[in-house]
């Protein structure tokens, strides 16, 4: 459905959706600063299948909104499955309140996520480009604004649900008396904050849900023609139905290690299949843009490795071998919990974001200004620093096996620095230089890839997997620092294969500017901003 004349503003239209993201990212992010934790402590979980369990999880969420942008735009409306996407959503994290201490009850919690992140993710996006459409000039500035809903979510949450977690699950004195009278002694002790986390996780989601309730008329000329008919109950059933065949599906990936690695091992064996078929049957001139778009998609992979370090090896890094205390010159300044460690990641991001603006902005003036390729090589070498600075940990212990916290800061800050610098461009070199006819398969193998790459950072993250037997954090530290050192290498290989290939890139560019690239449709627009999780 076009969008139509209406009284209703862009920005009004925009401040619609942006709301609704903010509190869907504020519940997601809440949930992933805790899920490592919960399944170690409260579970039982040993380190490596916690951290591929998840690892697994953050694969089928990333790869689920390829099929959740489908039904938007062809079946159910952008709409309407964005909030079919809330509500399910809203329901994975109430799932994850009730406190059945049974890792089949996780798992099907975490299938419903998958559920309505993929009904959800690609959809919210989607509304954004439409009240845009056709207005190229803006539609930059309203997607960095929407990156920065991501970051506002899940600075929020990421900062609020360990407290919130510690603060319950503190043993019983007096908390919540004044409502439960005596009956608050039983609840408390025995690991209830974890649950009453996930609750305020469901409850930013219904948030969201009030915000769209009083603001859904700012959108009601915005969708696909689904949008415009009233909501058919039949394709509702229809759209359960299938999203709980995917949790059953999931459960089973989820619950069985041997399925996981099979469904990823396949899922990248199509990824190099599609290249290898398109390239095959590409004319002459599209091959260099297929090959920069196979390397892009595999440092993207690489990436993607890199960024799952944050919610599995870094964050159980964070709680056995890092100082809660920040202090400078010998001066106490507060205390932060393991988990909120990841918090530094968006803040990092607000920091950091209007310098490389106000640094492009300069060095275009000068006619200076790095390619995007460029920036994609300093990406990974941000990356690298960070991972050094963390395998250095040791030289700045301020305790028997415990480095200082601000080790944890000025590593984060690299790992941002990349992440604005890296994340989002593979999708948009795909968009640029892959001939339209491809654009559509191109894009889902971006997605399966990046998908892929969740599960093999989760693989990279279990080297890092502490044995039970080892309780001394003296012995736990170089288990960590070995791994963020081998990776910190890593970085700096993909820096070279990136600076490897500028030469070919700038030859593609030069084509592409005589007309001998054919762009997809929209391409042009494609905002080159950090994507997010």
């Amino acid at each position: 459905m076009a969008t139509l004349n209406h009284p209703v503003s862009q920005t009004r239209s925009f401040s619609t959706v942006f709301l609704i993201e903010m509190w869907e990212r504020f519940g997601y992010y809440g949930m992933q600063a805790l899920i490592i934790y919960y399944m170690v402590q409260r579970l039982g979980f040993q380190d490596t299948p916690a951290n591929l369990t998840w690892s697994a999880a953050a694969a089928l969420i990333y790869v689920s909104p390829a099929i959740g942008g489908w039904v938007g735009d062809k079946f159910f409306g952008t709409r309407h499955t964005m909030l079919l996407g809330t509500f399910v959503l809203a329901l994975g994290y109430a799932l994850m309140v009730v406190p059945a201490h049974s890792s089949n009850f996780l798992f099907v919690a975490l299938g419903v996520i998958v559920v309505g992140n993929g009904l959800f993710k690609a959809n919210a996006g989607n509304l954004v480009r439409k009240i845009y459409e056709g207005d190229d000039s803006k539609i930059d500035s309203a997607f960095t604004y929407y990156y920065m809903a991501v970051n506002i979510g899940s600075t929020l949450s990421m900062l609020a649900t360990p407290v919130i977690k510690n603060y319950f699950n503190t043993p019983f004195d007096g908390q919540l008396t004044w409502l439960l009278g005596d009956n608050a002694a039983k609840l408390f002790g025995d690991g209830l904050g974890w649950h009453i986390a996930f609750a305020v996780c469901s409850v930013g989601l219904l948030v969201g849900l009030g915000n769209y309730a009083v603001m859904r008329h700012t959108l009601n000329h915005i969708g696909t023609e689904e949008d415009a008919k009233p909501m058919q109950l039949w394709k509702l059933l229809a759209v359960l139905a299938g999203g709980m065949v995917v949790v059953f599906l999931s459960t089973i990936i989820l619950r069985y290690g041997t399925v996981a690695k099979a469904f990823v091992y396949v899922a990248g064996a199509c990824v190099l299949g599609i290249f290898a078929y398109l390239i095959s049957k590409s004319d002459v001139r599209e091959k260099p843009g297929l090959a920069i778009a196979l390397i892009l998609v595999i440092e993207t992979v690489f990436f993607f490795i890199f960024y799952q370090q944050m919610s599995t090896s870094l964050n159980l890094f964070a709680l056995r071998s890092v100082d809660p205390a920040f202090n400078v010159f010998g001066i106490h300044l507060w205390d932060w919990d393991p988990a909120q460690f990841q918090a530094f990641n968006p803040i990092w991001i607000f920091i950091l974001s209007p310098i490389l603006a106000i640094t492009y902005t300069r060095l275009a003036r000068r006619k200076r200004d790095f390619s995007i390729a460029a920036k994609f090589a300093f990406g990974f070498l941000a990356v690298a620093l960070g991972f050094f600075i963390y395998g250095a940990a040791g030289h700045f212990a301020v305790a028997p096996g415990k480095t200082s916290s601000w080790v944890m800061v000025w590593g984060y800050g690299f790992a941002s620095l990349g992440e604005l610098l890296t994340s989002g461009l593979g999708l948009a070199f795909v968009a640029r230089y892959v001939p339209a006819r491809m654009g559509g398969f191109m894009m889902g193998a971006y997605y399966v890839a990046s998908g892929v790459a969740q599960y093999l950072g989760g693989i990279v993250a279990s080297f890092a997997s502490v044995p039970a037997t080892i309780t001394d954090p003296v012995q736990m530290m170089p288990i960590y620092t070995s791994l963020f050192n081998w990776l910190g290498a890593a970085g700096v290989g993909c820096t070279v294969i990136a600076l490897a290939a500028l030469p070919l890139i700038r030859k593609l560019d030069a084509a592409h500017a005589n007309g001998q690239v054919k762009l997809p449709v929209g391409a042009e627009g494609l905002p080159a901003v950090a994507s997010e999780q």
